[in-house]
Formats: C-alpha cells, sequence, structure tokens
C-alpha cells in the first residue's frame, strides 16, 4: 500500500457506527454489571451484619439458658440433700424431671424461634 493510498484509508460510516454501537453497548453492560456487581457486595454485607446480631442473640439465649439449668440443677441437688425419706427423694425427683422436661422444651422453641428470626433478618436486602 503507498503512503498516499494509507493516508486515504477511512473506515465506512456504517462500519464506524457499528463498531461505536459496540464500544456503547459494551460500555453500559460494564457499567450495569458493575453496579450489580457493588449491590450484591454491599447486600452480603448487610446479611453478615444480621447473621453476627443473630449469633449474637442465640448466644446469649444459650448462655442463659443454661444459667437457668444448672440453677434448677442445684436447686434439686440442695433439695435432696434436705430429703428425708425415698419417697421425698422420688417426688423431688419427678418435679424435677418434669420441670426440666417443660423448660427444654420452652427453651428449644425459644431457640428456634430466635433461628428461624436470625434467618429472615439476614435474607432480607435493604433497597
Amino acid at each position: 500500500m503507498t503512503q498516499q493510498a494509507h493516508d486515504r484509508f477511512e473506515i465506512p460510516q456504517e462500519m464506524r457506527s457499528m463498531a461505536e454501537s459496540g464500544f456503547k453497548q459494551a460500555r453500559e453492560a460494564f457499567e450495569k454489571w458493575l453496579s450489580t456487581a457493588q449491590a450484591a457486595a454491599g447486600s452480603m454485607e448487610e446479611r453478615g451484619e444480621a447473621m453476627r446480631a443473630g449469633a449474637k442473640d442465640l448466644g446469649a439465649r444459650a448462655f442463659r439458658n443454661a444459667e437457668t439449668n444448672v440453677q434448677a440443677s442445684l436447686d434439686y441437688a440442695e433439695s435432696l440433700v434436705h430429703a428425708k425419706d425415698v419417697s421425698e427423694v422420688m417426688r423431688l425427683h419427678s418435679a424435677y424431671v418434669q420441670a426440666q422436661m417443660r423448660a427444654l422444651g420452652e427453651q428449644a422453641s425459644e431457640i428456634g424461634q430466635a433461628v428461624g428470626r436470625a434467618a429472615m433478618d439476614a435474607t432480607k436486602v435493604k433497597h
């Protein structure tokens, strides 16, 4: 190709328009992707915060439940020390087991509800 031919080489207008349109679409697609990625990152951060708050609440509930159960066991042990006979021991044991079964059922229900709330909170996305 001569210098004169090289200097006169021009891209046809249709090809230039198609290329410009393609670049414009590519830029818009990239910007949309970037915006979506940033929103997803923010959403994950919010979910992480909600999960940490839920875990903290569950930990506090578990600690309170453990404290309650240990206190009940200590009270039961103390009552056994003061029992006068075997029939009183059996009555105290029966009462303790029934009370603990109720307490454990309530605690399991409470923890289950808290886990459900924490899961729901973690899946909520703020707009």
